[in-house]
Order: structure tokens, then C-alpha cells, then sequence
């Protein structure tokens, strides 16, 4: 693993990628690296000028840079006292002027990565609204949250954390050794010897914590995943007495997920002693070396701070490169999420200012996945106005169907038309918002029912509201809620109940007038008042518009001008309800078993 992880330091095409998101910022870019450059060139200035200093202070004679002479013009430089007062002032501003461009710098680049990663996750979730349903059939939505949110941080660390201050890190050790090379080169020599050990154990260092943050970063995509499963359908695992089993399987995830962040403690434990001992080493041969030749204090003080200045970023640079490969392992899975091609198309541009209605199915056969074909030579015709009704025990692809006319997923053969246009050329939200979808599964989004009912739509009026739902009698309803249109429903709708949830999606359906009503199991969870209160509204509705009813109760499609009976993908019957009752075929069957059950109920 730690070689294909190697790798992605070296993956430049990929550091390329993340480097197009910072091209509306270059500005700031740029800044950023001449600020380092300052950086790294203010780096030798101070221990420089505590050698003069105190090479002065000693009686000693002290070589002026000229650079120094040009700030000081005003100052003696033969006087001592007013040499060293002078120097002393230069240090102090030099001081604030290092620590305002070290705040500009650090600001600018961390500033720099959140507007990549806001820019990025953008894309990435603008993608994700893009990809067919069939990619949410396959990945578990905490692993896309965790694509969305953990790693592209990971990517930002990349700007505050990583590339650019290693850039200033590795400016600052150059010149700070150019400058011990120029002032005294043996004695530079003589105190980097044991270098060699720093530069190896650096090495074991990085690679032994990017293999552990491999393993925390799986981790947390698996504690993620987990977590949002396991909230999610919190109400299976209590009613089925399943707390302690599952509990054992997070504490599993959790166990890993901690030793993979110890071994990474225990790396940088062992590593930041090294650092130390080495450091000290180089300081005792550096004091030994200057004694030995009795030279200057100010040159023994200076090469001191040198060598903390050189030490300094090793011990944090090895973490930044651990940075940095983390950031690509996480741009490389961000980068898997937009290069993801099966997405939703969206290349008609037809767009007609209205849509009739019919709806004709050709040879449509669909799989969710290659093998397994769950519709097969699927022919039918809808006229507009025609309320068709599709029946078929569970997994005959009644659902399958209406989800190919919304375009959420894509047919391997054959073509939908609507008004005799294919619906693959249609603008998808004029497609969309032709078709008015009521499921059997509601989902409500945290936030008030105004904003469920709307989806937050300003052209939607709170007065198309009210009419709306008096028209499917659910006003009083929601006028009896604390706080009436403006009740919190909370995530996923839990604080109604799935009778009231579906009311509510009924609505909102309304809302948009569609040319086409979809009604998925509409009725199959809520009472029969509920159900003749929303009957009644669907007679009123479906008057002079196509209408596609999926229902188990066959007495709810009495009145369909077509019902389509299926059975494994296949279209087996169709007909209206009384020449399918002649045929005494499937729908015979079905309506038999369900007037018999239905009479053992009355019985009881």
C-alpha cells in the first residue's frame, strides 16, 4: 500500500486537477509564494544580528553586511553603545514587520484553501445531484458524505497545511544553510554531521504515519457509513432487539478506527525525540568545535539559532508531506465522484410550452444492473386524459416503470415517448415538471410543511398553497399542527405520521399542475377516511389528465381506462376492469384473492 501511496506525491496530473480549482484565485496564489520567498529571506536576519551584537558587545570585531548599513546611515558604527542601541530598535521593528508578513502569509493560504474547497464541494455536489439513482442503489450515502465534507478538507490542507508552507519551509532551510555556508562553511560542516540520522529517520517517520492515516481515513468513511445507516433506520434495530449486536459491529469500526490513530501517536513519539537528540548532538559538536578554536561567542550564538531555524521545520515537515499525501489520496477519491460519467443526460433541449400527455412505451427493457433484467419488451400506449392503472405483485416492475418515464434512471433498449417525442430529448425540467409524483415512500425534508409543500419555490404563493390543500381537504388538518403551515416536521417527516406525510406529498404534487399525475401506493398507508378524502380529491384531479396509478387495493382502479397486469417485467393483461375480470386470467386471480380476503376480514 505505501508504494501506491508514494506514488500520489509524484501524481502531478493529479495535483494539477486540484491546482485548476485555484486558478480563479491566483492573485491570491502568487501571494502567497512571494510572501514565503519574504519569509524565507527575513529567516537568517535576526541570529545575524545578535552575532554583531554581541560580537561587539565582547569587544570584537564586527563586519557590517551593507545592507545593514544602508538602515543604520545615521548610526556611529564605531560607537559601541550606539551601535548595539541601533541594531537593538532595527530588531524590535524587524520584528513586527516579520510577524505582520507571517500573519498576511498564513492567513492568504489558509484563506486560499477554503475557497477551493467551497468552489469544490460545490462541484462535487452538484455532480452527486447529477448521477443516476442507480449510483445511490450502490454506494452508501455515508461514503458520499464523507467524499463531500471529510476529504475534500483533507484537499484543503493541502493549501493551509501542506504544499505551499513546505515551500516556505524548505526556502527558509536553503537560505539559512546558505548563510552558515557564507559566514563560516567548516563550521557549518562540522555541526550538520549527524544530519544524515535526521534525514532517516524523516523518512521511516513519513511513511509510517501515511500508513496509519490510510487507515484512519478508511475509518472514518466506514464510522460514516455506519453512523448514517444506523440513525437512519435506528427504528428497525430497536424494534428488532438488535442494539447490542450492531453496537458490537460500531465498536469493531471504532477499535480500528483508534489504532490506526495510535500507531500514528506512537510514530510521532518516537520521532520528535529523535529530532531533539540529533539537534542536541549538532549543538555539542558545534560548541565543541568553536571552543576548541576559541571563536567568536556571537558566532557560536548565531550558528545555535541557526540550527534551531533548520530543525524547526524538519520536525513539522515530514507531517506536512503525510499532509500532502493525504490530501491526494482524498482528491483522488473526490476526483472518482466528478469523473463519474453515469450521470443523469441532459442534452434535450426540447421545450414545449405544454405537454398533452401521451405517453407510449416501445420495447422497453431495463435492468438495474447488466444481468438482471426487471422489465422485458415492455410495449403500451396512454392517450392523454387516460388514467391508466398498473397492478402486479411486489418486484413485477410496476415502481421501475414510472421511475424510466421521470428519466431517473436510463433504459438498455427500446424508447418512452412523450407526445410522440422521445423523452431523452426533452429539457429534463420541463420533462419533470410536467409529471407530478406521489410515492409510496414520502420523504419530507427537515423544515416546516410551508417548505415542504413548496421546496422552497418563491414562485409558489402561500395563497396556491392553501387552495391546494383544501382542495384535497388536508387544510385542517394542518391548521390543527402547533403553528399551523409553519410546523416543524423535522428530518424525514418524523414527527407525522406516514398517512400525514403522504397527504402532505399530495399536495405538493398538486402544486405544480402536472400534465402527468403519477400515484405510487398513494393510499396504502392511510386509513379508509383518509382514503376516501384523497379518493375523492383524485377524481377531481385526474379529470382531463393523464394519470399512471400504481395500488395493491384493485377496488381503488375500478374506474381506470386501462389496467396493465404484470408479472416478473412482463406485460401479461390489459384491459379495462371488466374485460380483464372476462379473461379470468392474472388480474381474475388477483381480484379473487383480494374480495376473498376482504370478506374473511368483514367475517372477523
Amino acid at each position: 500500500m505505501s508504494n501506491g501511496v508514494n506514488k500520489k506525491v509524484l501524481d502531478f496530473s493529479l495535483l494539477g486537477r486540484v491546482f485548476r480549482f485555484v486558478r480563479p484565485y491566483r492573485v491570491q496564489f502568487i501571494a502567497s509564494i512571494m510572501l514565503a520567498i519574504v519569509l524565507a529571506v527575513f529567516t537568517p536576519v535576526r541570529p545575524l544580528l545578535i552575532q554583531l551584537t554581541i560580537d561587539t558587545a565582547t569587544g570584537k570585531h564586527a563586519h557590517v553586511p551593507g545592507w545593514l548599513k544602508l538602515v543604520l546611515f545615521n548610526t556611529n558604527l564605531n560607537s559601541v553603545q550606539q551601535f548595539i542601541v541601533s541594531v537593538t530598535i532595527f530588531q524590535v521593528i524587524f520584528v513586527f514587520i516579520e510577524t505582520a508578513v507571517r500573519f498576511t502569509f498564513t492567513f492568504i493560504t489558509s484563506w486560499l484553501g477554503q475557497a477551493v474547497v467551497k468552489d469544490m464541494r460545490v462541484s462535487v455536489y452538484k455532480k452527486i445531484m447529477s448521477l443516476n439513482l442507480r449510483q445511490f442503489d450502490n454506494t452508501p450515502i455515508g461514503t458520499l458524505t464523507t467524499r463531500t465534507i471529510n476529504d475534500i478538507e483533507s484537499i484543503n490542507d493541502i493549501f493551509s497545511d501542506g504544499l505551499i508552507p513546505i515551500v516556505a519551509d524548505l526556502l527558509s532551510i536553503v537560505i539559512t544553510l546558505a548563510t552558515m555556508f557564507w559566514i563560516d562553511w567548516r563550521l557549518t560542516l562540522v555541526s550538520l554531521i549527524p544530519f544524515p540520522i535526521m534525514i532517516i529517520a524523516t523518512y521511516y517517520f513519513k511513511n509510517s504515519v501515511n500508513k496509519s492515516f490510510i487507515r484512519v481515513r478508511n475509518a472514518v468513511a466506514a464510522l460514516n457509513a455506519f453512523i448514517q445507516e444506523h440513525i437512519t433506520g435506528m427504528h428497525i434495530v430497536q424494534a428488532f432487539s438488535a442494539e447490542g449486536r450492531e453496537f458490537d459491529k460500531f465498536k469493531k469500526i471504532n477499535k480500528e478506527h483508534r489504532n490506526a490513530n495510535v500507531k500514528a501517536i506512537f510514530a510521532y513519539s518516537v520521532f520528535f525525540p529523535v529530532v531533539e537528540v540529533v539537534l542536541a548532538v549538532s549543538m555539542g559538536i558545534l560548541v565543541w568545535w568553536v571552543a576548541d578554536r576559541q571563536l567568536e561567542a556571537g558566532l557560536l550564538v548565531s550558528f545555535i539559532l541557526y540550527l534551531n531555524q533548520i530543525f524547526r521545520p524538519l520536525r513539522v515537515i515530514a507531517d506536512k508531506f503525510n499532509v500532502i499525501q493525504m490530501g491526494m489520496v482524498a482528491a483522488e477519491r473526490v476526483f472518482k465522484v466528478l469523473d463519474n460519467d453515469d450521470v443523469i443526460k441532459k442534452e434535450g433541449n426540447y421545450d414545449p410550452k405544454e405537454i398533452k400527455g401521451a405517453i407510449t412505451f416501445e420495447h422497453v427493457s431495463f435492468a438495474y444492473t447488466e444481468e438482471n433484467y426487471v422489465l422485458k419488451d415492455i410495449n403500451f400506449d396512454v392517450k392523454p386524459g387516460q388514467t391508466v392503472a398498473l397492478v402486479g405483485h411486489t418486484g413485477s416492475g410496476k415502481t421501475s416503470i414510472i421511475s424510466l418515464l421521470n428519466r431517473l434512471y436510463h433504459i438498455q433498449q427500446g424508447k418512452i415517448l412523450l407526445d410522440g417525442v422521445d423523452i431523452d430529448e426533452y429539457k429534463l425540467d420541463t420533462l419533470r415538471g410536467s409529471i407530478g409524483v406521489v410515492l409510496q415512500d414520502v420523504f419530507l425534508f427537515s423544515g416546516s410543511v410551508m417548505d415542504n409543500i413548496t421546496l422552497r419555490n418563491p414562485a409558489i404563493s402561500k395563497e396556491q398553497v392553501l387552495e391546494a390543500a383544501k382542495l384535497i381537504g388536508v387544510h385542517d388538518f394542518i391548521m390543527q399542527l402547533p403553528g399551523g403551515y409553519s410546523y416543524n416536521v423535522m428530518e424525514r417527516g418524523s414527527t407525522l405520521s406516514l398517512g400525514q406525510r403522504q397527504l402532505i406529498s399530495f399536495i405538493r404534487a398538486l402544486l405544480y399542475n402536472p400534465s402527468v399525475l403519477i400515484l405510487d401506493e398513494a393510499t396504502s398507508s392511510i386509513d379508509t377516511e383518509s382514503e376516501l378524502l384523497i379518493q375523492k380529491a383524485i377524481d377531481t384531479l385526474i379529470v382531463g389528465r393523464t394519470s399512471i396509478v400504481i395500488a395493491h387495493r384493485l377496488s381503488t382502479i375500478r374506474k381506470a381506462d386501462k389496467i396493465i397486469v404484470l408479472d416478473k417485467g412482463e406485460i401479461k393483461e390489459m384491459g379495462n376492469h371488466e374485460e380483464l375480470l372476462a379473461l379470468g386470467g392474472y388480474y381474475s386471480k388477483l381480484h379473487s384473492m383480494q374480495f376473498d380476503k376482504q370478506k374473511e376480514t368483514a367475517k372477523v
